[in-house]
């Protein structure tokens, strides 16, 4: 059958708009994934003005021919996120200069290693300040603990005071401790607190979800939660157990050993537990 004409949806192609890539920094994930960014001349596109946007990897500036200085093409990709498309060559003046990657890490200054099967590079270190605050963030992101009031500044603020250094010490934080600080005051305390005390009812899946297990995302988090119930059947859970789990395949299953393996990662699930935190 042929469709309706009525039926026939037509996507406009996404708006592009040429600008200067001024810069390209660095930045440290959560996982130790250094992930380089354009730092964009402003750009009206799709509504928005647009100053940065993801280059992903060394691999994707390098197929691209993306050197610091160029003119280069930008849209958002599903009109949301902004992404550089290529250079223009075509512009180049000749004080146009390549990127390198650091050879150590930005945050920590730890060497960087890079797997041989992986196009990412990753800063190796487990205390490293970046991925310590990242992991704090998305331990606190809407779709995980969803801790209002804990964004990347305020995160980052509290590591720099020594309020928190993993996860776990938020749920040790004191309004007055929060409240004396610069930028914030007595209600943002109390909202912070308030956000906290929230999380504590957070069902297991988002907890697994949000403790941010590499590989494991929110539907895989899910599956997880539902087929091993608690946080202790899945840590005592062997490789084989794992992998009888649907979608749960070797490079998952070897993940969750290796978290649960590691001391410092028990600790701090002891300490949640203590703090009321679904398990």
């Amino acid at each position: 059958t042929s469709t309706p004409r009525w039926a026939v949806a037509y996507k406009f192609p996404p708006e592009e708009k040429e600008t200067v890539l001024e810069d390209i920094t660095v930045a440290v994930g959560r996982t130790g994934v250094l992930t380089p960014a354009a730092e964009l001349r402003p750009v009206r596109l799709a509504g928005t003005t647009v100053s940065r946007a993801t280059l992903h990897n060394l691999d994707f500036i390098r197929q691209r021919n993306i050197m610091i200085g160029d003119t280069v093409v930008v849209r958002k990709a599903g009109d949301i996120i902004p992404e550089v498309v290529g250079a223009v060559p075509s512009k180049r003046d000749g004080t146009e200069r390549e990127f390198s990657m650091p050879t150590v890490c930005p945050s920590c200054g730890e060497p960087i290693f890079r797997e041989e099967d992986e196009a990412a590079v990753r800063c190796t270190n487990g205390a490293c300040p970046a991925q310590l605050s990242r992991s704090i963030e998305h331990f606190a992101s809407k779709g995980a603990m969803n801790i209002d009031g804990l964004g990347t500044e305020t995160i980052d603020q509290f590591y720099q005071e020594g309020l928190i250094h993993n996860i776990a010490d938020l749920y040790s934080l004191k309004a007055p401790d929060i409240a004396c600080l610069e930028r914030m005051g007595k209600k943002s305390a109390v909202n912070i607190m308030e956000g906290i005390r929230a999380s504590k009812e957070v069902p297991f899946e988002r907890v697994l979800f949000a403790l941010g297990i590499r590989f494991v995302g929110e539907t895989t988090a899910k599956t997880l939660a539902k087929a091993f119930r608690s946080i202790d059947a899945l840590a005592s859970a062997t490789l084989d157990d794992l992998m009888q789990v649907d979608e749960i395949g070797a490079r998952i299953a070897q993940s969750i050993i290796q978290y649960f393996a590691e001391e410092k990662n028990r600790e701090i699930i002891g300490r949640l537990r203590e703090a009321g935190v679904q398990m």
